[in-house]
Protein backbone atom coordinates (compact mmCIF):
# COMPACT_ATOMS: atom_id res chain seq x y z
CA UNK A 1 0.00 0.00 0.00
CA UNK A 2 1.23 3.27 -0.67
CA UNK A 3 1.86 6.40 1.38
CA UNK A 4 -0.16 9.86 -0.12
CA UNK A 5 2.21 12.62 0.01
CA UNK A 6 1.40 16.33 -1.52
CA UNK A 7 -1.90 14.88 -2.85
CA UNK A 8 -0.10 12.40 -4.82
CA UNK A 9 0.14 8.62 -4.19
CA UNK A 10 3.14 6.74 -3.79
CA UNK A 11 4.90 3.50 -3.11
CA UNK A 12 6.25 2.47 -0.13
CA UNK A 13 9.44 2.04 -1.93
CA UNK A 14 9.44 5.58 -2.66
CA UNK A 15 8.56 7.00 0.36
CA UNK A 16 11.48 5.31 1.90
CA UNK A 17 14.01 6.43 -0.88
CA UNK A 18 12.32 10.07 -0.03
CA UNK A 19 13.04 9.56 3.73
CA UNK A 20 16.85 8.87 3.58
CA UNK A 21 17.45 11.57 1.23
CA UNK A 22 15.65 13.48 3.90
CA UNK A 23 17.20 12.69 6.58
CA UNK A 24 20.95 12.91 4.64
CA UNK A 25 19.49 16.66 3.94
CA UNK A 26 18.58 17.41 7.22
CA UNK A 27 21.65 16.39 8.57
CA UNK A 28 24.20 17.88 6.40
CA UNK A 29 21.92 21.14 5.95
CA UNK A 30 22.91 21.89 9.90
CA UNK A 31 23.68 20.28 12.69
CA UNK A 32 21.15 18.18 14.35
CA UNK A 33 18.58 19.06 17.14
CA UNK A 34 18.12 17.06 20.10
CA UNK A 35 14.71 15.53 18.64
CA UNK A 36 16.56 14.36 15.54
CA UNK A 37 19.90 12.91 17.67
CA UNK A 38 17.40 11.12 19.57
CA UNK A 39 15.45 9.73 16.39
CA UNK A 40 19.41 8.93 15.21
CA UNK A 41 19.70 7.06 18.65
CA UNK A 42 17.05 4.65 17.93
CA UNK A 43 17.47 3.96 14.40
CA UNK A 44 18.20 0.14 13.97
CA UNK A 45 19.92 -1.37 11.18
CA UNK A 46 19.97 -4.92 9.91
CA UNK A 47 22.69 -6.71 8.74
CA UNK A 48 22.59 -4.96 5.24
CA UNK A 49 25.17 -2.95 4.27
CA UNK A 50 22.84 -0.19 4.49
CA UNK A 51 21.32 -1.65 8.06
CA UNK A 52 25.17 -1.87 9.34
CA UNK A 53 26.00 1.79 8.80
CA UNK A 54 22.48 3.04 9.93
CA UNK A 55 23.92 0.76 12.89
CA UNK A 56 26.81 2.83 13.44
CA UNK A 57 25.10 5.83 12.95
CA UNK A 58 22.92 4.86 16.00
CA UNK A 59 26.24 4.28 17.87
CA UNK A 60 27.68 7.73 17.15
CA UNK A 61 24.39 9.40 18.38
CA UNK A 62 24.37 7.82 21.09
CA UNK A 63 28.06 8.92 22.04
CA UNK A 64 27.64 12.46 21.23
CA UNK A 65 25.72 15.49 22.46
CA UNK A 66 23.88 17.96 20.31
CA UNK A 67 26.97 20.72 21.50
CA UNK A 68 29.93 18.56 20.36
CA UNK A 69 27.61 17.80 16.93
CA UNK A 70 27.41 21.32 16.13
CA UNK A 71 31.01 21.89 16.73
CA UNK A 72 31.86 19.05 14.72
CA UNK A 73 29.36 20.18 12.12
CA UNK A 74 30.38 23.86 12.11
CA UNK A 75 34.41 22.46 11.97
CA UNK A 76 33.59 20.39 8.85
CA UNK A 77 31.34 22.41 6.65
CA UNK A 78 32.16 26.23 7.98
CA UNK A 79 35.54 26.85 10.35
CA UNK A 80 36.73 29.95 10.70
CA UNK A 81 37.41 31.27 6.81
CA UNK A 82 36.40 27.70 5.72
CA UNK A 83 35.11 24.05 6.93
CA UNK A 84 37.34 21.54 6.24
CA UNK A 85 34.98 20.15 3.15
CA UNK A 86 33.01 21.80 0.66
CA UNK A 87 29.98 20.23 0.09
CA UNK A 88 29.02 21.90 -3.73
CA UNK A 89 29.05 20.04 -6.70
CA UNK A 90 30.68 22.61 -8.50
CA UNK A 91 34.12 22.66 -6.40
CA UNK A 92 33.77 18.89 -6.83
CA UNK A 93 33.84 18.55 -10.47
CA UNK A 94 35.49 21.50 -11.28
CA UNK A 95 37.72 22.77 -8.37
CA UNK A 96 36.02 25.95 -8.21
CA UNK A 97 32.88 27.18 -6.90
CA UNK A 98 29.45 28.80 -8.42
CA UNK A 99 30.66 27.46 -11.78
CA UNK A 100 28.95 25.74 -14.57
CA UNK A 101 27.52 23.09 -12.74
CA UNK A 102 25.56 25.39 -10.05
CA UNK A 103 24.53 27.36 -13.37
CA UNK A 104 23.07 23.93 -15.36
CA UNK A 105 21.42 23.16 -12.01
CA UNK A 106 19.52 26.40 -12.00
CA UNK A 107 18.55 26.18 -15.22
CA UNK A 108 17.21 22.58 -14.32
CA UNK A 109 15.54 23.49 -11.35
CA UNK A 110 13.66 26.28 -13.14
CA UNK A 111 12.50 23.49 -15.73
CA UNK A 112 11.27 21.80 -12.27
CA UNK A 113 9.49 24.52 -10.99
CA UNK A 114 11.96 24.26 -8.06
CA UNK A 115 12.56 27.52 -5.81
CA UNK A 116 15.52 28.60 -3.81
CA UNK A 117 14.25 29.37 -0.17
CA UNK A 118 14.29 32.73 1.05
CA UNK A 119 16.38 31.38 3.76
CA UNK A 120 18.72 29.61 2.14
CA UNK A 121 22.30 31.48 2.08
CA UNK A 122 24.40 28.59 0.27
CA UNK A 123 24.67 27.77 -3.31
CA UNK A 124 22.36 25.14 -4.25
CA UNK A 125 24.85 23.05 -5.46
CA UNK A 126 25.20 22.31 -1.87
CA UNK A 127 24.63 18.69 -0.94
CA UNK A 128 21.91 18.64 1.40
CA UNK A 129 19.74 20.81 -1.41
CA UNK A 130 20.44 18.07 -3.77
CA UNK A 131 19.11 15.52 -1.21
CA UNK A 132 16.15 17.51 -0.71
CA UNK A 133 15.50 18.08 -4.60
CA UNK A 134 15.30 14.23 -4.99
CA UNK A 135 13.01 13.65 -1.91
CA UNK A 136 10.88 16.22 -3.77
CA UNK A 137 11.09 15.06 -6.62
CA UNK A 138 9.97 11.31 -5.67
CA UNK A 139 7.39 12.70 -3.13
CA UNK A 140 5.65 15.74 -5.67
CA UNK A 141 6.84 18.15 -3.43
CA UNK A 142 7.72 20.68 -6.48
CA UNK A 143 4.00 19.51 -8.18
CA UNK A 144 3.50 16.36 -9.32
CA UNK A 145 5.72 13.62 -8.90
CA UNK A 146 8.45 13.18 -11.66
CA UNK A 147 8.74 9.87 -13.90
CA UNK A 148 11.56 7.45 -12.72
CA UNK A 149 13.70 8.55 -15.84
CA UNK A 150 13.42 11.76 -14.97
CA UNK A 151 14.84 11.31 -11.72
CA UNK A 152 17.72 9.14 -12.90
CA UNK A 153 18.57 11.68 -15.40
CA UNK A 154 18.63 14.65 -12.47
CA UNK A 155 20.36 12.38 -10.11
CA UNK A 156 23.03 11.15 -13.08
CA UNK A 157 23.52 14.61 -13.47
CA UNK A 158 23.67 16.37 -9.92
CA UNK A 159 24.33 13.86 -7.49
CA UNK A 160 25.93 10.75 -8.99
CA UNK A 161 28.75 12.86 -10.73
CA UNK A 162 30.13 14.10 -7.49
CA UNK A 163 28.63 13.05 -4.22
CA UNK A 164 30.14 9.58 -3.67
CA UNK A 165 33.39 11.23 -3.91
CA UNK A 166 32.24 13.76 -1.18
CA UNK A 167 30.77 11.06 1.18
CA UNK A 168 33.84 9.10 0.88
CA UNK A 169 35.49 12.09 1.90
CA UNK A 170 33.16 13.00 4.90
CA UNK A 171 33.80 9.45 6.21
CA UNK A 172 37.82 9.87 5.92
CA UNK A 173 37.75 13.81 7.18
CA UNK A 174 39.89 14.40 10.27
CA UNK A 175 36.99 16.13 12.00
CA UNK A 176 34.21 13.87 11.45
CA UNK A 177 32.91 11.33 14.52
CA UNK A 178 28.95 11.61 14.15
CA UNK A 179 29.67 12.52 10.61
CA UNK A 180 31.79 9.64 9.86
CA UNK A 181 28.65 6.82 9.76
CA UNK A 182 26.52 9.80 7.87
CA UNK A 183 29.21 9.43 4.74
CA UNK A 184 29.21 5.75 4.99
CA UNK A 185 25.23 5.86 4.58
CA UNK A 186 25.40 8.48 1.93
CA UNK A 187 27.80 6.31 -0.15
CA UNK A 188 25.63 3.46 0.17
CA UNK A 189 22.66 4.71 -0.34
CA UNK A 190 23.74 6.52 -3.55
CA UNK A 191 25.06 2.88 -4.44
CA UNK A 192 22.05 1.53 -3.94
CA UNK A 193 20.23 4.39 -5.61
CA UNK A 194 22.85 4.03 -8.88
CA UNK A 195 22.06 0.53 -9.37
CA UNK A 196 18.59 0.64 -8.94
CA UNK A 197 18.21 3.23 -11.40
CA UNK A 198 20.70 1.33 -13.22
CA UNK A 199 18.34 -1.71 -13.31
CA UNK A 200 14.68 0.46 -14.30
CA UNK A 201 16.58 1.98 -17.55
Amino acid sequence: MGQRLAGFAISDEDHLRAQWYGLLARLLSAPPDQALLATARALPGDDSDLGRVIRTLAAAARATTVEAVREEHFNLFTGVGRGELLPFASYYLTGFLNEKPLARLRTEMADLGIARADDVKEPEDHISSLCEMMAGLITGAFGAPVDLARQRQFFATHVASWAPRFFADLQAAKMAVFYMPVGAIGNVFISIESQAFEMAA
